[in-house]
């Protein structure tokens, strides 16, 4: 049974519950199963292995602080050597995400989804159970499978350090 924690991360005025542990930098990064339309599944550290993984957690693709992070992070995806691969991870539909990208021409992250089973969110300790949806972090994972940096938004509406992630990821390619 994992971890629920209601003392720290507040929606509005009023504590929420998150299921799962925080990980953190030299961990192994977390293996997962999402989703991918037509309800496929895939797992992106086995996709991507050997590369440099950039996971960012977001609530909704159709809110705006997540809808400018995942833009946000395709333009830069543009700009990466291609042994980095990012990733944005939310329980949103995955044909819901896929009308998105489509909608905003986000073609260069790879949008999934854990909408059926939230591993993603309880084994990264990012889940939301009042709203089952996952609360904004970012997690880079190295080529050896370790966790290189994670960051986990104090609130919902707090963008990541872009800059910084770049940074990171660059700098776990070695």
């Amino acid at each position: 049974m994992p971890t629920e924690r209601s003392d720290f991360f507040k929606l509005g005025d009023k504590f929420a519950t998150i299921v799962g542990d925080d990980v953190k930098v030299g961990d192994l990064a977390p293996e997962f199963t999402s989703v991918v339309p037509g309800w496929g599944t895939v797992n992106p550290l086995q996709e991507s292995k050997g590369k440099v993984i950039i996971l960012s957690a977001v609530p909704s693709l159709d809110t705006d602080v997540c809808d400018r992070e995942t833009r946000r992070f395709n333009e830069e995806a543009a700009k990466l050597s291609d042994d980095i691969v990012i990733y944005t991870v939310s329980c949103d539909f995955p044909m819901s995400q896929q009308r998105w990208c489509g909608a905003a021409g986000v073609d260069k992250v790879r949008v999934v989804s854990d909408v059926v089973n939230a591993e993603f969110g309880v084994k990264y300790g990012a889940l939301i159970k009042d709203r089952r949806y996952l609360r904004r972090s970012v997690f880079i994972v190295g080529r050896d499978g370790k966790l290189t940096y994670v960051k986990y938004m104090p609130h919902l509406g707090q963008e990541p350090d872009y800059d910084e992630v770049i940074a990171e990821a660059k700098k776990a390619l070695g």
